[in-house]
């Protein structure tokens, strides 16, 4: 059956503002699984829309991630961002393990306790920006610089290591065939720090999620090394790069609809289920992820699935269905809170969305704060987003307040 079905070329390199992609948009009006054909790997794929259909693909174990390693899927990157031994590639009951291990270090307890330390370090880059005066880059003083302070701060690293590791998280997420070598070595590098980094935890523990997680245990398990190690990368580039293009994208909607900026600073007590409702609705990456495999025949909304077919789901394309959430393209704080899958579903749910939810809340609400009258200094066509990476977020919000 997969044979009879016309493959669509889809490159998803749109990165028009936060605009919607149309080619996600024309995938959408298909109510059953289409087969699309992506810029890298050997082979198409069947593209899964609806958030149902979602949902199911990523919680049915006939379909798999670790299925994937050693293959050349069908990717948008040239050089499979993934770690072959990331918790992103394991299936259950592997994966239930070591998420189940490395989640002790973000339950809300855990996450509560480290508030302090992120209200800290926000307050601090505010202060910069604040002594810099106005026009001021939010992006350069907050979005980029918050969230890879928190993780390095909560990880434990020497601040005199943050530039260098900087540096190799940027050559790991770079889309274009030229950064293949570099990416590779980048990922090399960061491993392998890590794993030294996990050894000296390990006989000297200290307040940092390393050690939280190398302390973590269940019944006579706890995460090796090498897990650990490759845990710390995954949380690493995670940790930066989405909440950074999270924080951008959030402020852009803010500062380019007044309405919006106008209910979030009127209602502080409400600003979780506002960023919930805009992290449902912003486009934050281009494309798709990491695909699954089928281990077997699958039929999926009247489309049969073969055995070895890769099946990507859109977390996009969900967010919008409008069976879920009616007019989905409008944003509405008024909607009744429904989970969304920004971060993720199922067994492949960020385990450090307490976290995230956390970083947000600080920067967002921090910011509104102690700057009240903050506006946009350019005009909102002016602002230059990145059309390099796989992410959607602007380069530079020069604002003014």
């Amino acid at each position: 059956m997969s044979a009879s079905h016309e493959t669509t070329h889809c490159p998803f390199d749109f990165s028009t503002a936060l605009e919607f992609d149309p080619s996600l948009t024309h995938q959408m009006g298909d109510s059953t699984p289409t087969r699309i054909r992506l810029e890298y790997g050997d082979a198409d794929a069947w593209l899964v829309t609806s958030f149902d259909g979602v949902k199911q693909v990523v919680t049915d174990q006939r379909f798999s991630r670790a299925g994937i390693i050693g293959e050349d899927y069908p990717r948008m990157t040239p050089e499979p961002i993934v770690s072959p031994e990331s918790v992103n590639v394991m299936d259950p009951p592997v994966s239930t393990r070591v998420r189940k291990l490395a989640s002790q270090a973000f339950t809300q307890p855990q996450v509560d306790g480290l508030r302090h330390r992120i209200v800290a370090l926000a307050d601090r880059v505010l202060d910069d920006m604040e002594k810099q005066g106005p026009p001021a880059d939010l992006v350069a003083h907050l979005s980029e610089t918050l969230p890879r302070h928190t993780i390095l701060d909560l990880l434990g690293i020497e601040r005199a290591e943050w530039p260098r590791m900087q540096e190799s998280v940027q050559r790991l997420l770079i889309l274009g065939p030229g950064g293949k070598e570099a990416a590779a070595q980048a990922k090399t590098e960061l491993t392998d720090y890590f794993a030294g980094l996990v050894a000296k935890r390990r006989v000297d523990p200290g307040e940092d999620l390393i050690s939280m997680m190398a302390a973590a245990r269940d019944g006579e398990e706890q995460l090796d090394d090498r897990e650990l190690a490759v845990m710390t990368l995954t949380l690493t580039l995670s940790g930066q790069d989405t909440a950074t293009c999270q924080i951008s994208d959030i402020a852009y909607l803010l500062l380019t609809r007044p309405q919006l900026m106008d209910y979030a600073r009127k209602h502080p007590e409400r600003l979780t289920d506002v960023l919930h409702e805009m992290l449902r609705y912003i486009p934050f990456r281009k494309g798709v992820g990491i695909p699954r495999v089928a281990l077997e025949d699958v039929e999926l909304d009247g489309v049969k699935i073969r055995k070895g077919d890769y099946v990507h789901v859109s977390y996009l394309t969900a967010n919008r269905d409008p069976n879920r959430y009616p007019d989905p393209h409008t944003i509405d704080f008024s909607r009744p809170n429904r989970p969304h899958m920004t971060f993720g579903w199922g067994g492949h749910r960020c385990i450090a969305v307490p976290l995230a939810m956390a970083e947000l809340e600080i920067a967002v609400g921090r910011l509104l704060e102690r700057f009240p009258s903050l506006k946009l200094a350019v005009p909102a066509e002016e602002v230059r987003w990145d059309d390099e990476t796989i992410r959607r977020f602007p380069l530079s919000l020069p604002v003014a307040w």
